[in-house]
């Protein structure tokens, strides 16, 4: 959730001339063009070159920037998203709670838990699926993190909404005792999960700013 103005001091610090002078212009031309224009949009095309540009260590970003620059709607980024590779799926992911204050674009974070892919898998557990994401589906993407060793620390608001959350400790001590069953190792992230659901343990402080935070973890 770094706002776009940091993000961009951020990265231009640790870009090249090149890839900054690219940056700044596929931004501008973003700002000045922003929507979608035609079969494809010019910015659309600097998202695909970004990974080039910027090189793979700050594709994400500069694609999250030009997103936000182009004010991508939900529109857009399900397009970008299904026409995108993985890479350009992920910065989609990322730019969600910047750009989509509703739950419109949940078809592509559930398309995302879908994946086996852990990078796709780790941006789609951000803060916008925090806030949407109703309690079945995000338990079960809590699991997912464990069943592919993405860590649970990539899931956002994982305290609050893991909170007494009798439901989910349930699923966990069952995938638990399926493990152990099977003579495999329980993974740790899974104890620590389990100690979040605890009806007696302290409650976790607000956040600052919760936005249209959806679904608590509770049912519905």
């Amino acid at each position: 959730m770094t706002p776009p103005t940091d993000l961009r001091a951020h990265l231009t610090t640790r870009l090249g001339a090149a890839a900054r002078n690219w940056l700044h212009r596929a931004l501008d031309e973003a700002a000045a063009n922003p929507g979608t224009h035609g079969p494809i949009s010019a910015w659309e095309l600097r998202i695909a070159e970004a990974g080039r540009r910027c090189g793979p260590e700050h594709a994400d970003a500069a694609r999250v920037l030009i997103l936000h620059a182009a004010r991508a709607d939900a529109d857009a980024l399900t397009r970008v998203y299904f026409q995108g590779t993985a890479a350009e799926r992920r910065a989609v992911l990322h730019a969600l709670p910047h750009l989509v204050p509703g739950p419109q674009a949940l078809p592509l974070v559930e398309d995302a838990l879908r994946t086996n892919d852990t990078r796709l898998l780790a941006a789609a557990v951000g803060p916008y699926a925090a806030r949407h994401l109703d309690s079945h589906q995000w338990r079960h993407a809590v699991l997912k993190c464990l069943f592919t060793g993405v860590h649970v620390d990539t899931v956002a608001d994982l305290d609050r909404r893991a909170h007494r959350d009798t439901e989910l400790a349930r699923m966990l001590g069952d995938y638990a005792a399926e493990r152990t069953a099977a003579g495999r190792s329980v993974p740790e992230d899974l104890h620590r999960v389990l100690t979040l659901t605890d009806p007696t343990a302290t409650p976790p402080a607000p956040a600052a700013d919760r936005g249209s935070r959806g679904t608590d973890g509770k049912e519905s």
